[in-house]
């Protein structure tokens, strides 16, 4: 399965999609705010880089964001091939991932754990999504 890495302040749903993602079979890694996730990547600061097939990351997070995290990983050469699912509370903030080359999809909080488990599958298994999915 993939290795899959979640990105939210929110506690509760870290370890809700900790259980999911791991009982569908993913390997799982957590971060708490984009800062931390980009210090795990190997991104900032530069360092090593653990395999990531996938990152589910939240919008609204201290520290550092998730748009500003994509843009991060935008930027670096390696973790651009990442591909995103943004998880928002604010849909009007769609429109600011769209234009992100490493954002595939947006779910809206609250998702429905069938949804999500459909992007993940399509965005780690199936053919890469041709343009931006929802």
């Amino acid at each position: 399965m993939a290795r899959i890495m979640i990105v939210d302040d929110e506690r509760d749903v870290v370890t809700m999609l900790k259980f999911l993602l791991e009982k569908d079979g993913h390997e799982v890694l957590t971060a708490y705010n984009g800062a931390e996730a980009l210090q795990q990547l190997g991104v900032e600061p530069a360092g090593p880089r653990p395999p990531v097939d996938l990152i589910v990351m939240d919008v609204m997070m201290p520290v550092l964001d998730g748009h500003s995290t994509c843009r991060h990983l935008a930027e670096d050469g390696e973790a651009r091939k990442i591909p995103v699912l943004v998880l928002t509370a604010k849909g009007d903030t769609r429109n600011l991932f769209q234009v992100l080359p490493n954002v595939g999809a947006t779910l809206d909080k609250p998702f429905d754990p069938k949804r999500l488990r459909e992007l993940i599958a399509s965005m780690v298994h199936g053919p890469q999504p041709r343009g931006f999915l929802r």
